[in-house]
C-alpha cells in the first residue's frame, strides 16, 4: 500500500499555507481550518503507512484523500497569482479583490467540507484496515513467496566463483591457535534486489569446507516481518537443542541459553534477508560478538547500513552486477536454450542469438532479471516469438511469472521511509542511463518541497544537508548507484539501474507523480499544432524526454516542467529550411542566394515558433514551481519573455545552455520571489559577428531574498551593477564578477559554500579599493569551494590577494585557478589545513609549486594544466605529498625535468603525464611509489613513450604499475592543442553552426 503520495502533498500544503500568509489575508480563518484538517489527516495517513492494506477502499479513499490536498493547493496559488497582478484604479481593484476573497473562501469550505464526507466515509463503509493494526493480507503473501529454503539450490548460477572462494576463506580463517576479541564475527553480503545474495549464501551454506568447520549451521529467513522469539527459537531448534521447557521461558531466559551454547561452540548463522537496525538491534542480544568465540554470522541485506551497523569490524562483501559476457552465458547457457534439441526440432534460428544479446542488456547484468527473461524466452522456440518480446521486452519482464521485476523493487521501495519516497519517485523523471548531477537533484528536490522545511531550522542544518543525506540512504539502499565522488567523499553523480528505474516508473505513474513524454506522445505532437496532449489535471508534474509542441500540453495545473531535449533542436530548425540542391560556380553567387533564404526563414518562420512556444508556457502555466531545461546549446529566439514575471511561484529556473539574440533579461525577474535556484548561465549571440557577446542583467537579483543558489552569466555587461547584499540565504554564487558586483557583498553572504569568482584584467583595482575601506572579504564559515577563473584574456592576481580569501575560511577543501597570471603560490601556511584539492590551469608560475603544496597535509588531488607552471624543473620532496592520491600534469609546455624523491608521494595511485613535450623521462622515484595503479601517458613524443614498454631504458621504474595506458597523437595534432590552449577558443552556438552546416551542404 502506497502513502507516500498523499503524505508529502499534506506536509507541502501546510509548509505553504505559512509562508505564503501575506497572499491570503482576508481568508485567514479559513486557511487555518483547512490547515488543521490537513494535519490531522496527515498524522493518520503517517500512521497508516506501517499498515499496508490491499482493502481497495483503503486505495480509493486516500487517493480521494490526495487529489483534496492538491485542490487546496491549487486554490492558495491561484489566489495568490490574482493578487500579485493588474495594475487596476483603486475602487476596481477594492470591487475585485472582494470577488476573489468571496470566491477562494467558498472553495476552501468546499474542499474542508469534502474533507470531512472522506473522514466519514471510513465509519459509514465499514473501513477498519487502517485502525485495527492488522498486517495486510497482500503483504503476508509477498513474504511468504519471497521465502527461501536453503536446502533449494539454484542451478542456474554464473559468477560467483570468486565470491565464494573469497567468503569461504573468511568464514574458516580462525583456528583455535587465533581466537581473539579481533577475529572477524560477523560477515556480511549486500546489495541491491535481485543480485544472488541469498543464492550465495546458500552456496556457503552447503560449501563442504564450511560444513567441515563448523559443529553447527543455522539457516533463518528474518525479513521486514519477523518476531523476535520465533527467530531465537528457530536458531535452537536448528541446533536440535530445543526444550519443551525452552517454550515457557521469558525471553531473557531463552537469549541467555542461545548466547551460551553459541559462545561455547563453533556456529555459524545465517541470518537471511534482515533489513533494519532496529530489527538487528533486538535480537542481537543472543550473539555473543564481544566474547571470545569461534561462533560467526553471515548476513544478507539489502542496506549497507544495517550491515556496517551490526559489526563495523565486520567482514563486508558487495555484490557486482554480471558483464556482458557473464549475462549472456546465463540466459544463453544456463536458461534459454537447456536443450538445443529441442530448439532446433522448432527450427532454431541463429538470429534468435542475436536478439537475445540485445534483450539481455535490458536486464543491465542483474541476475534475477536474467532468470525473468530466459524464463520467458524458454517457452517460445521461434524467431517470430524472440521478436515479439524484444519489442516489448520491458513489459514482459514486469509481468514475469512468479517473480517479474516489481517483486525485486517493491520490497525495497516498501522499506523505505515515508519521507524518502518522493524523493526516490523523483529520479524517475531522469530518462534512461542518465548521468544524475546530484547538487542539481537535490536543488529540485527542495524546490519540489520533497524536503521538510523544519529540517531548515533544526541544529543549523540545512535543507540541502538533509538532502544529502537522504541521498546517502538511498545508495546504502542500493536503490541508486554513486557514480562520480568528490575529493572529500560526497557523491557527485549517480544513477539508478535500469530495473529499479522500472519499478520506480510503475510506482510513479500509479500514483499519479509524474508524466514523461517520450516517442510514444512526442512523434504526433511534434508536426501538429491541432493534436491535445491529455494529461490528468491531478498530474503535476512534466518530464519531456522527446522534443514536442509544447502548445500541445493543456494543463493549467502544472507545477513542474522539465526539458531533457534541446529546446528547439537542430532537426526542427532544418526542417523548416528549404531544401536546396542547386550547385553553384562560385561561393559569392551562393552567397547571394543562400544567405537571404536563410534569414528569412528565421525571421518568419523558427522565431516566431520559439516565441510561440515562450508564450504558452509563460501564459497557461502560471503556477509553476520548477522550469528547467537540461538540453545543451538552447536557442531560445529573440529574447526572454516579460510575461515570465507571471511564475511567481517558481522555486527552480535554469536557462543554462540558452542563446538569445538580444542581450536584456526582462527586469520581471524581480517578480519571482519565491526562488531559490536560478540559472543564468546563458549568452548573448551577435548576430552581426555570430559570436557570444556580454548580457545585461537587470539590478533586480537583490529582490530575490529567498535565493539559495545563484549562477550569473559568465559575460556579464559592467552595467548596471548588481546588488547582492540582501541575499543572506545564498550558498552558492558562481560568475561573481568584480567589476559587476560589489566586493563589500561578500561580506553579507554568510552562508556562502560555493564561490567562482571572475577575475578579468583590472579586477584588481575593484579589490584593492575594497582593501583599504576592509582588509576582510569573506565572513562565511562554511565555504568549502573557492575558484577563480578568467574568461577574457588573462587576470593578473598577487599571491597577497588569494591570502586575503583563505584568511576566515577555513573550511576550504578545494580551490581552482584558471586563466589567472601568478607568478608563485603564498606560503602553505596560509592555505586551509583541509585543503584537499587544488587546480591550477594556465595560470604561468615562475616558481615551482611543488615545494609549497607538498606541504598540505590532506591534498589528496593535484592536476597541472596549460602552462600551470613555465618553468624547467620540478621537484617533489622527501615526505612530501603525504595523502595524494591522483597527479595530473598536462600542457607543462616548458617542462624538461621533474624529480621525485625517495618517500615522496607514498600514497599516490593515480598519475597522468600529457602533452609536455619536452619532458625527457619519468623521475625514477616512481619505482618506489608502491601504491601507484594507474599511470596514463598522452601525446607524449614516442621517444618518451618507448621507454616505457619492456625491454625499454626506463620500464623498471613503472614495472610495478599494474595499468599503463599510453596513446600516441600525431605532431600536427599536438600543435592544435597548443593553439586552443593559447586562444582558449569558445564554440559558437548550435544554432548558428547549424546555419553553417546547411550552408556548406547546399
Amino acid at each position: 500500500m502506497e502513502w507516500s503520495g498523499v503524505s508529502s502533498a499534506v506536509t507541502r500544503i501546510g509548509e505553504q499555507l505559512i509562508q505564503e500568509a501575506k497572499y491570503i489575508r482576508g481568508v485567514k480563518d479559513q486557511v487555518e481550518r483547512l490547515h488543521r484538517e490537513l494535519q490531522w489527516m496527515q498524522s493518520f495517513l503517517l500512521d497508516a503507512d506501517t499498515r499496508r492494506s490491499a482493502d481497495e477502499r483503503i486505495h480509493l479513499w486516500i487517493s480521494q484523500v490526495k487529489n483534496l490536498a492538491s485542490d487546496a493547493e491549487d486554490v492558495i496559488d491561484t489566489y495568490a497569482l490574482k493578487r500579485n497582478g493588474g495594475n487596476l484604479s483603486r475602487y476596481a481593484c477594492i470591487f475585485r479583490e472582494g470577488r476573489r476573497l468571496h470566491n477562494v473562501r467558498s472553495e476552501i469550505e468546499g474542499i474542508i467540507t469534502k474533507v470531512s464526507d472522506l473522514t466519514r466515509q471510513l465509519q459509514t463503509y465499514g473501513v477498519k484496515g487502517l485502525s485495527n493494526g492488522a498486517e495486510g493480507s497482500s503483504s503476508s503473501a509477498d513474504h511468504q513467496r519471497r521465502r527461501p529454503f536453503p536446502h533449494i539450490i539454484e542451478d542456474n548460477i554464473v559468477g560467483l566463483d570468486d565470491d565464494i572462494k573469497k567468503l569461504v576463506s573468511v568464514l574458516v580463517d580462525d583456528d583455535d591457535d587465533k581466537i581473539s576479541d579481533s577475529n572477524c564475527k560477523v560477515v556480511s553480503i549486500c546489495g541491491m534486489g535481485g543480485l544472488g545474495k541469498t543464492t550465495l549464501a546458500k552456496m556457503l551454506y552447503h560449501h563442504s569446507q564450511v560444513r567441515n568447520h563448523f559443529d553447527h549451521l543455522a539457516w533463518i529467513f528474518v525479513s521486514q516481518q519477523f518476531q523476535r522469539r520465533k527467530l531465537w527459537e528457530d536458531i535452537l531448534s536448528s541446533f536440535q537443542i530445543m526444550e519443551k521447557e525452552d517454550k515457557k521461558k521469558r525471553d531473557e531466559e531463552l537469549a541467555e541459553k542461545l548466547y551460551n551454547f553459541l559462545k561455547e561452540k563453533k556456529c555459524l548463522v545465517i541470518l537471511d534477508d534482515i533489513w533494519s537496525t532496529e530489527a538487528w538491534d533486538s535480537i542481537k542480544v543472543a550473539f555473543p560478538l564481544r566474547e571470545t568465540t569461534s561462533t560467526k554470522l553471515l548476513l544478507t541485506s539489502r542496506s549497507k547500513e544495517v550491515v556496517s551497523h551490526a559489526d563495523r569490524r565486520g567482514h563486508m562483501h558487495e555484490l557486482q552486477l554480471l558483464n556482458d559476457e557473464q549475462s549472456w552465458e546465463l540466459l544463453f547457457q544456463k536458461i534459454a536454450f537447456l536443450d538445443q534439441r529441442d530448439y532446433s526440432a522448432h527450427g532454431y534460428d541463429p538470429r534468435m542469438e542475436e536478439l537475445g544479446k540485445r534483450m539481455v542488456k535490458h536486464c543491465a547484468g542483474l541476475p534475477l532479471a536474467i532468470i525473468v527473461l530466459g524464463g520467458i524466452l524458454c517457452k517460445r522456440k521461434s524467431l517470430h516469438d524472440w521478436q515479439i518480446v524484444c519489442e516489448n521486452v520491458k513489459s514482459y519482464l514486469r509481468k514475469g511469472k512468479d517473480q517479474g521485476i516489481v517483486d525485486v523493487f517493491k520490497p525495497s521501495y516498501d522499506d523505505l521511509p515515508t519521507y524518502i519516497r518522493p524523493c526516490f519517485l523523483y529520479l524517475s523523471h531522469f530518462p534512461e542511463d542518465y548521468e544524475i548531477q546530484t547538487d542539481r537533484l537535490i536543488k529540485l528536490w527542495i524546490a519540489e518541497g520533497l524536503i521538510s522545511i523544519k529540517h531548515d531550522e533544526d541544529g543549523g542544518e540545512t535543507l540541502e544537508d538533509v538532502g544529502e543525506c537522504y541521498l546517502i540512504e538511498l545508495v546504502e539502499r542500493y536503490m541508486i548507484q554513486s557514480e562520480k565522488r568528490d575529493v572529500i567523499g560526497r557523491i557527485k553523480t549517480c544513477r539508478i539501474h535500469d530495473v529499479i528505474r522500472d519499478g520506480c516508473l510503475l510506482k510513479a505513474k500509479q500514483e499519479n507523480f509524474f508524466h514523461i513524454i517520450d516517442h510514444s506522445d512526442a512523434y504526433p505532437l511534434v508536426n501538429n499544432y491541432s493534436s491535445a496532449l491529455t494529461i490528468d489535471h491531478k498530474i503535476s508534474r512534466v518530464a519531456a524526454h522527446q522534443h514536442l509542441l509544447v502548445q500541445c500540453i493543456k494543463n493549467p495545473h502544472l507545477r513542474s516542467l522539465l526539458f531533457f531535449p534541446k529546446f528547439f533542436p537542430d532537426e526542427m530548425f532544418e526542417r523548416y529550411l528549404p531544401q536546396l540542391k542547386v550547385e553553384y560556380d562560385d561561393e559569392v553567387s551562393c552567397n547571394i542566394i543562400i544567405l537571404p533564404i536563410i534569414m528569412l526563414v528565421m525571421l518568419f518562420v523558427i522565431l516566431p515558433a520559439i516565441n510561440g512556444t515562450w508564450t504558452h508556457i509563460l501564459n497557461n502555466f502560471k503556477l509553476l514551481r520548477v522550469l528547467d531545461f537540461e538540453g545543451e546549446d538552447n536557442f531560445g529566439g529573440c529574447k526572454l519573455s516579460d510575461d515570465l514575471g507571471n511564475l511567481i511561484h517558481l522555486r527552480f529556473l535554469s536557462l543554462r545552455n540558452f542563446s538569445f539574440l538580444s542581450s536584456k533579461l526582462p527586469s520581471c525577474l524581480g517578480n519571482l520571489k519565491c526562488l531559490q535556484t536560478l540559472d543564468l548561465r546563458l549568452h548573448y549571440i551577435d548576430y552581426r559577428t555570430a559570436e557570444y557577446s556580454k548580457v545585461h542583467v537587470p539590478n533586480v537579483i537583490w529582490k530575490l531574498r529567498q535565493l539559495r543558489h545563484l549562477y550569473l552569466p559568465e559575460y556579464p555587461r559592467r552595467k548596471p551593477r548588481l546588488r547582492l547584499n540582501t541575499l543572506v540565504h545564498l550558498q552558492t554564487l558562481v560568475n561573481f564578477n568584480m567589476k559587476n558586483c560589489y566586493v563589500a557583498d561578500l561580506l553579507r553572504l554568510i552562508n556562502l559554500r560555493e564561490l567562482e569568482i571572475v577575475w578579468i584584467s583590472g579586477a584588481y583595482l575593484a579589490f584593492e579599493k575594497h582593501l583599504i575601506k576592509n582588509p576582510q572579504i569573506i565572513t562565511s564559515k562554511h565555504l568549502r569551494c573557492l575558484s577563480f577563473q578568467s574568461n577574457c584574456g588573462f587576470g593578473f592576481m598577487d599571491p597577497t590577494y588569494l591570502i586575503h580569501f583563505f584568511a576566515n575560511c577555513a573550511s576550504i577543501c578545494e580551490l581552482r585557478l584558471s586563466w589567472v597570471i601568478m607568478s608563485k603560490l603564498p606560503q602553505h601556511h596560509h592555505f586551509p589545513l583541509d585543503m584537499a584539492y587544488v587546480s591550477l590551469k594556465g595560470i604561468q608560475l615562475e616558481v615551482d609549486p611543488m615545494p609549497t603544496l607538498e606541504k598540505l597535509p590532506n591534498l589528496r588531488i593535484l592536476s597541472l594544466d596549460g602552462n600551470a607552471f613555465t618553468g624547467k624543473k620540478m621537484v617533489c620532496s622527501a615526505r612530501g605529498f603525504p595523502k595524494l592520491d591522483s597527479l595530473s600534469l598536462k600542457g607543462l609546455h616548458n617542462l624538461e625535468e621533474w624529480k621525485v624523491d625517495e618517500g615522496a608521494m607514498l600514497d599516490l595511485r593515480h598519475l597522468e603525464i600529457s602533452y609536455c613535450g619536452e619532458l625527457k623521462k619519468l623521475p625514477d622515484g616512481l619505482k618506489f611509489i608502491a601504491t601507484l595503479q594507474q599511470l596514463k601517458i598522452v601525446g607524449m613524443p614516442k621517444t618518451f613513450q618507448d621507454k616505457l614498454v619492456p625491454g625499454g631504458e626506463d620500464f623498471h621504474i613503472v614495472q610495478h604499475v599494474s595499468s599503463i595506458i599510453s596513446e600516441h597523437i600525431q605532431d600536427s595534432e599536438y600543435s592544435l592543442y597548443k593553439l586552443l590552449l593559447a586562444k582558449k577558443l569558445k564554440p559558437v552556438t548550435s544554432v548558428v553552426s547549424s546555419a553553417l552546416s546547411f550552408f556548406d551542404q547546399t
